[in-house]
C-alpha cells in the first residue's frame, strides 16, 4: 500500500493521502539454510520477511507493520473507538477503493479535530494503515492475503501461531498469534460476515467465500476445537493458471494437454482425483480452456472456485438454508449441489462442470454423461479403484453401467523432486469397463515416472478408438491433430504465451482455423 499526501486531480478532486497499490510479483531465491529474504506485500510499510530461526531450528514467515510508539498507540485506540460510533460500518462494506479511503481520512480528520489531537505526517499515516486494516481488511492477516505467493492461511486456535502454506517455501509458522478467546471468535464471526453468512454457538461451522474469492473454512465453538474458533483459508489467484504454465511448472506434458484437448472438443466425459490440496481444481479450470468457444457451459460448485473466459457460460453456487429441517430433510432455502444439477440439464448445457462430486449429485451427473452431456468434475480419491469404490458405495449408489459413461480420469498428487514439492498429474487412465466391487478395466496412455521427472505417453488409446468408432474419424487424421496440437501448446510454452486470456485467445483462435495458428507459432 503506497502512501500519498492529499492532492488534486485534474479534476479538481480531492486525492486520499494514500493508495492502494499491489506490488509486483518478486523473484524469490529457492530455500537453503541462512536465507533471510524480505519482500513487500502492501508497500512501503508491510513486508514479508522468511528467514531461518536458529533457536527454532526452523524456517519461519513474519510480518514486519509500521512500529507505534506509546503514544501513537493510545491515539490508535481513541480513534478506534470513535470509528465504531461515528463511521458507518455498512458504507465500508459495500464500496470499494478509493472512496473508502476519502470517507476513511474525513472521518478520521474529524475525530482527530474533536480530540484536540495533532500529530506529525507520519504518524498519521501509520494511524490510516491500522484503521484501514482493521475496518476494511482482516486485521492482523489482512497482509497474508497480499502475498501472492500464499496458499493457505492456518489458524488452530489460541496461543497457537498461524501457519502458511508458501507456493516456493510451503509450510512456515508464522509471528501472528491470537491469545484472546473473545479476539479470536470476534474476527471469526468477522470472516463470516465476510463471507455473508452467520456462524454462532448454535451454527457453530461455516463454509463460504471472501469478496476475493477465497475459500474460507472456519469452527467456532470450543466443544469442537479445543483450542477455541479455528479457520482455514484457501487462497486463489485472480486468473487462473492456463495450460501453459502447468507445463511450466511442470505439472503436465503438452502431449497429456493434447490428448485432453481432442477428448474434450469430441465431448469426452473426464473426472480429476487426488487428495486435499493436489491441485484438482486447478487442472479442473486448465481443463475448461479447450472447451469450444461458442459452447453453453453450466458449473456447479459449493463455493465458486472456477473463473472462465467463455462468455456462454453459466457459473451456479450451491447455498446453505436457514431454520429448521423440512419434510423434505433439507433447511429453508437450501440450494443443494444437486438441485442445481438437476436444473442444469434443462438450460440446454453443451458442458456441464461440477467443482467436486461427493454425494448424491453423482447420480444425476452421470446419468447426464450417459445421456450425452460431456461432464467434467473432481473427487477426493488417490486412484481410480479408490473412486470407483466410493461412487458404487452408500450415498451414492452408483452402478457400473453409469461409471463406465466416463472416459478418462487424470489423479494429480503432491510428489517431491529433489526435495521440493510440486503438483503433478501422475496418470491419465481410460475407463475401458467396470465391474462390480469397484474392479476396473483400465488402460493408461499417459504416466509420470518419478525416477526421471518425466511424462511418458503411448499412442495406443482406447479413447482414440472410441472416437474413430463414434464419429467417422480416420487413425490417421486423429493422429495428425495430435501431434499438431501438441506442437501448438509447446510453441505456446516456448514462446512464454501463459497469460489467462491470451491462451485463451490461441485456443478459440485454433478453432477457428488450425493452420492459421499454428503458423502464428511457427508450429505448421
Amino acid at each position: 500500500m503506497a502512501f500519498f499526501r492529499k492532492k488534486s486531480d485534474e479534476q479538481g478532486d480531492e486525492k486520499p493521502r494514500f493508495s492502494v497499490v499491489k506490488p509486483e510479483i518478486p523473484e524469490l531465491p529457492g530455500l537453503a539454510e541462512g536465507i533471510d529474504v524480505k519482500y513487500p506485500l502492501i508497500p512501503p510499510y508491510v513486508y514479508a520477511h522468511v528467514f531461518w530461526d536458529k533457536e527454532q531450528k526452523e524456517f519461519v514467515y513474519f510480518i514486519e507493520e509500521p512500529k507505534l510508539n506509546p503514544e501513537e498507540k493510545k491515539i490508535l485506540e481513541l480513534v478506534e473507538q470513535g470509528i465504531k460510533e461515528l463511521i458507518n460500518i455498512s458504507f465500508i462494506g459495500t464500496k470499494e477503493g478509493e472512496t473508502i479511503i476519502k470517507y476513511l481520512e474525513k472521518n478520521i480528520d474529524i475525530l482527530l479535530a474533536e480530540l484536540g489531537v495533532k500529530i506529525t505526517e507520519e504518524s498519521y499515516l501509520k494511524l490510516m494503515y491500522y484503521i484501514y486494516r482493521d475496518f476494511v481488511g482482516l486485521n492482523e492477516i489482512e497482509p497474508l492475503l497480499w502475498d501472492y505467493f500464499i496458499e493457505d492461511i492456518e489458524c488452530n486456535g489460541t496461543n497457537s501461531p498461524l501457519y502458511i502454506v508458501h507456493r516456493k517455501y510451503r509450510n512456515l509458522r508464522t509471528n501472528i498469534t491470537y491469545t484472546s478467546m473473545e479476539r479470536l471468535a470476534n474476527f471469526v464471526e468477522k470472516l463470516a460476515q465476510k463471507c455473508g453468512k452467520y456462524i454462532s454457538y448454535a451454527t457453530p461451522l461455516l463454509d463460504g467465500s471472501l469478496p476475493d474469492g477465497s475459500r474460507v473454512q472456519a469452527t467456532y465453538a470450543t466443544d469442537i476445537a479445543s483450542r477455541g474458533p479455528t479457520f482455514t483459508i484457501r487462497k486463489f489467484t485472480k486468473e487462473p493458471w492456463a495450460p501453459t504454465m502447468l507445463i511450466q511448472l511442470g505439472s503436465v506434458s503438452p502431449e497429456i494437454l493434447a490428448y485432453l484437448w481432442i477428448l474434450i472438443e469430441y465431448g469426452g466425459n473426464v473426472m480429476v482425483i487426488g487428495g486435499t490440496a493436489s491441485g484438482k481444481t486447478t487442472m479442473l479450470n486448465a481443463l475448461s480452456f479447450f472447451i469450444p468457444p461458442q459452447a453453453r457451459i453450466v458449473s456447479i460448485e459449493d463455493t465458486r472456485e472456477l473463473n472462465l473466459l467463455h462468455e456462454n457460460w453459466l457459473p451456479s453456487v450451491a447455498r446453505s438454508g436457514v431454520g429448521q429441517m423440512t419434510l423434505t430433510g433439507k433447511e429453508y432455502g437450501e440450494v443443494s449441489l444437486f438441485d442445481l444439477l438437476k436444473e442444469s440439464f434443462r438450460q440446454r448445457p453443451d458442458y456441464v462442470i461440477v467443482g467436486e462430486v461427493r454425494g448424491a449429485e453423482a447420480y444425476v451427473l452421470f446419468q447426464g454423461m450417459s445421456a450425452g452431456h460431456p461432464s467434467f468434475g473432481t473427487m477426493h480419491a488417490e486412484d481410480v479403484e479408490t473412486m470407483t469404490r466410493r461412487l458404487e458405495s452408500p450415498p451414492i449408489n452408483l452402478s457400473p453401467a453409469l461409471l463406465n459413461s466416463l472416459d478418462a480420469v487424470c489423479i494429480v498428487a503432491q510428489v517431491k523432486v529433489g526435495g521440493k514439492v510440486f503438483r503433478k498429474i501422475t496418470e491419465v487412465v481410460e475407463i475401458v469397463d467396470v465391474k462390480e466391487l469397484g474392479k476396473v478395466v483400465k488402460n493408461s496412455p499417459f504416466v509420470w515416472d518419478p525416477k526421471t521427472n518425466r511424462f511418458f505417453f503411448k499412442t495406443e488409446s482406447f479413447v482414440f478408438n472410441k472416437l474413430i468408432a463414434k464419429h467417422g474419424l480416420r487413425r490417421e487424421d486423429l493422429l495428425t491433430e495430435f501431434q499438431r496440437r501438441t506442437k501448438l501448446l509447446t510453441a505456446m510454452y516456448r514462446n512464454k504465451i501463459f497469460g489467462f486470456k491470451e491462451v485463451q485467445d490461441v485456443i478459440n483462435a485454433y478453432y477457428k482455423d488450425p493452420q492459421k495458428a499454428l503458423r502464428q507459432f511457427g508450429a505448421g
